[in-house]
This record gives C-alpha cells, structure tokens and sequence, in this order.
C-alpha cells in the first residue's frame, strides 16, 4: 500500500495515528470522539460521543429521532447491532393508499418509524462502553447550548432542505417547529454562521441522566405520544416501549483475500457483498480502463435489483441472504455480464441523509458507526420543545401487497445505511463506510476495489472519482471521471450524465490497521470530515 502516492486530486492525505483516531464528517465531531479517548475511554466511548455531537453540528443528515446500525470489533470478534425501528402499530400500507398515495411519502406522520440512535448509543455504551454515559453527551450539549459554527458542506446541505423540500409545507402547522428550530424565519445559516440549539440541549440532558430510557419509556416518550395524539400522528408510547437494539451476526463474503462485513437484512449492505461475489470470477482491469468501470457496474446492476426485490425485515423475507450470496448464483449472475449495458432484472436464487463514522484505540477496538434521518432533516416534523425531528425511514418501505417490504405494522423497511468492516486471515483490517441513501453500496464497492485491486491507501481510496448507477442503464459521473471513460461507457450502451453536484456520490471515512498497530485514516474530499489522530 503506497502512502505517497495520491494519483486522484485532493488537498488531504492519510492521517497516521499509534493511540487512536476519529474519522467523521465533521470536524468538531471528530475532536470531541478524540478528546473522550484522551479522558481514557475506548473506540466505543468515542463513537457514541461523535455520534452524539453529529445531531446537533449535521442535523441536516441525521438527529435524535433517525436510526443506526454499528459493528464493534473487540478482542472477541466482531459484534453487530441493529438499532432500527419498525412501523407504528396503528399505520398500515391501505391507510396510505387510502390518503391518495400510489408510492410512500417523504414527509409527514406516513413515513415515520420508531427512532433507534439513542437506543444505539445507550446499548453500545453498555456492553462495550468504559466512561461514564454522561460523559460521553457532554461535547453535544455544550455545541448545542453555547453554539457551533456551521461548517461549509452542511451550510450547503441545510440550505437545500430548506428551500426545496420544506419550504412548500410551511403553511402545514405540523411543519411549523421544524421552521422554528432549524431556520430564521426560513432561511438556513450559512457557513461559519453560529447556530444554537437549545431544545436539542435540554433532551441530551434527559437522554444521558436516564441512558436514552426516558426516549422509550419515560418522560420524552410521553412527551412524542402527547403530540402525535394531538396533531395525527400514528407514533405512539407502546411503540417506543416495546423497541430495544438487536444484535445480530453479520453476513460476510471473502473477496480476493479479504473478508468484507455488512449487517444482514434490513439494511441493503448486502448490495455490496453480492456484487463482490459476482466480480470475485472477473479479472478487472486498470482502473484507467473503461472494461473495469463497465463491469463493475455491471455487477452492481444485477445486485441492486435482487435486493430490492428480495431484501426486507428478515421475518418477512422470501429468501435467506446465505441464498443471495450462494457462489453458485453469483456464477450464474455473473454470466450475464457482456460487452454491452444490460437492463438488469432480478435472478430467482435457489434457496431477496446520513452521517457515518469510524473509531480505533491502543487497545485494538474499532467501530463502524452509521446512523440517519433517511433524508435531510427526515420527516420535517419536530416534537415541540424537544428539538426531535423524526426520521422518514418508512419511505423504504412499498405499498404492493405482494412485496416482502410492504409496509405493516410492527415492521422494519429496508434500509440504506450500512457501516462495513474488513479484515483479512481473521485479524481486523478496520472500519469503512460511505454514506448516501442508495449509493452506500456502490460507495462500499468502489473504495474496497480501490483498497483491495488497486493498493489504493485510505484516503486515495476516497478520493477517487465515482460513478452512481441510478436506474436501469443510467449511470450518473463525478466530475473528474476522464471524458475517455465516459465515452466508452455510453458505446456499451451506458446512458451516461455528469452531475453538477458531489453529494449523490457519497462521503466516506476509513480507518486501517497497520500490521505495526499504526492506524492509516481517510476522511472525503466531498464532505467537512476530520480524522482526529492520536
């Protein structure tokens, strides 16, 4: 792995560290993860303690009222925690349709499920955890009491949410806190612009006196209860109460070598896998060759389209994911693969906004941490007083009946938020993940090709220009992907767009494991990210 060779532009390089590392998307989130390893806490300590500073410096990609998942490694292997919530207990997929919609809504009451990130902080805090839970949300409360400069990419970010999705349900009055709290008077701050949170504060303080109880079965479930009641909402104290994080084993495949982790069903994690198993039978080739960006893409094709086909709550589920990474069905897939774009269509195997974060200590502890509010600021409604914007998770979920990831009762959706993990000859390698709603899987893809084919380090790994396959044989291009590549691409049958804006490619972070014990850090060029070394 060459640590001097940068072939992609970019003004970072990889960041060393022997005690620990932070790697965020925000910077003042990064510091406060490595001051809580300098106070003697571990990786995990740090990453609920970033995590929690995330809600309140990017709360326009993730908050109090989102989801998450994480894995832990520790000296006993690898752990993984699923911290999504299901559908609320009195919505269904005919009281949506009955309301007029052919498709899930992204905002409103329809799209809301249970929060899982405190119920992931608290439950990471408490297997893994060395510092006291208080302490870990202290960073968060002071940035949201006393302020925090607004950084350039969130700036951008928040401005866009609020001009093109929230502004036309200004009028709405369930729409009326998140105007209050998040903007003035309907403009959002810009960069370098202090911003407070008051609200925010006051339930970080109530989230670390209880350890995030008072969120399911205390004082801020009532409080969500009370107003889902009073302005129609479906969310309800019963279903906060009977929520709780799940921990559950990781599905894998081996890629050239390399072991790569993702979380099982719900999350689309599997996306990523599957390509690999298809692309484990090709020889790829350099990546300046358009032959490697068209299978590649290819393999990412065929899939996509079985995951959303197949992959839901794994209670509902058709088909086991052991089923969709079979070699067997990989080959078949695999054969697929020609000269020309293909329009992918899901196989029949034989047996189906967001912020992502990374830690490391002394130890050997690392966690890959993601959580959510789906996109943007999530539904666009806030509890009153408590500065909770709930998520709009449940706009994964379908409404065909005959769908395994038909909305219903009791019931988690498919999720897009994936936080990966790689290792290699059963030693950790570390953490990885790109968020970015359906891109995460490709993001996954192309920084493990980068890493593994190529020798790329971490941060060039992530520098990399990529491509977004958005449907069919559409194919969306960074710029900075070479005009050669584009045109080979659209003779194959590609239809191939630049896109004017960075953010549908992702941003990253990635933390590695030297075999001296050094950690190797990248953090994205397309967001405000930090690695934080010690």
């Amino acid at each position: 792995m060459q640590y001097h060779d940068y072939p992609y532009p970019s003004q970072r390089r990889v960041t060393f560290g022997r005690r620990g590392m932070v790697a965020t998307s925000q910077q003042l989130a990064a510091q406060a993860g490595l001051d809580i390893l300098k106070k003697g806490g571990n990786a995990v300590d740090a990453a609920v303690a970033a995590a929690a500073c995330l809600t309140v410096v990017e709360p326009c990609s993730n908050g109090l009222g989102g989801d998450a998942f994480a894995h832990v490694w520790t000296k006993d292997g690898l752990f993984s925690l699923n911290s999504t919530g299901c559908c609320p207990a009195l919505l269904d997929a005919r009281t949506v349709r009955d309301a007029g919609y052919a498709k899930m809504p992204s905002t409103g009451f329809f799209p809301q499920t249970v929060p899982g990130i405190p119920g992931a902080w608290a439950e990471l805090s408490r297997r893994f955890g060395r510092l006291p839970f208080e302490e870990l949300l202290a960073p968060a409360i002071s940035y949201a009491e006393d302020g925090f400069a607004v950084s350039p990419t969130v700036a951008e970010q928040w401005r866009i949410a609020a001009e093109k999705t929230y502004t036309p349900l200004r009028g709405r009055p369930e729409f009326q806190e998140w105007y209050r709290v998040f903007t003035e008077d309907g403009r959002a701050p810009g960069a370098g612009e202090l911003w407070r949170l008051p609200d925010h504060a006051k339930t970080l303080r109530e989230l670390a006196a209880s350890r995030c109880e008072s969120f399911y079965r205390g004082a801020l479930a009532d409080e969500i209860d009370r107003y889902m009641k009073e302005a129609g909402g479906y969310l309800r104290r019963e279903d906060l109460a009977a929520f709780s994080p799940e921990w559950v084993e990781p599905v894998t495949t081996r890629y050239h070598g390399y072991d790569v982790w993702e979380l099982p069903p719900n999350g689309q994690g599997m996306i990523a896998l599957m390509a690999l198993n298809i692309l484990s039978g090709i020889d790829l080739p350099s990546p300046d060759d358009p032959l490697c960006w068209h299978r590649q893409i290819e393999a990412l094709k065929l899939a996509a389209v079985d995951a959303y086909r197949y992959i839901a709550d794994p209670r509902f589920m058709e088909l086991s994911p052991a089923a969709l990474l079979d070699p067997a069905y990989a080959a078949r897939r695999r054969a697929l693969i020609g000269e020309r774009a293909l329009l992918p269509e899901a196989g029949l195997p034989t047996d189906g906004g967001t912020v992502y974060l990374c830690t490391a200590d002394e130890e050997g502890n690392m966690v890959s941490f993601i959580q959510s509010n789906f996109s943007g600021f999530g539904s666009g409604i806030v509890v009153p007083g408590t500065g909770i914007a709930i998520h709009n998770r449940g706009t994964g979920f379908y409404l065909d009946q005959e769908s395994p990831n038909c909305l219903a009762p009791g019931k988690r959706p498919f999720h897009t938020i994936i936080p990966g993990f790689l290792s290699k000859d059963g030693q950790p390698v570390g953490p990885f993940g790109v968020m970015g709603a359906f891109m995460q899987p490709q993001g996954h893809l192309q920084v493990l090709l980068q890493m593994i084919d190529y020798g790329r380090n971490p941060q060039s790994a992530l520098d990399a220009p990529r491509w977004f396959w958005t449907g069919e044989k559409q194919v969306s291009l960074e710029h900075g992907v070479p005009l050669h590549i584009a045109r080979a691409l659209a003779d194959r049958g590609h239809e191939v767009s630049y896109s004017a804006m960075r953010a549908p490619f992702g941003r990253g972070q990635i933390i590695r494991r030297l075999e001296n014990g050094v950690y190797a850090a990248g953090t994205d060029p397309r967001a405000d990210g930090a690695a934080a070394a010690w």
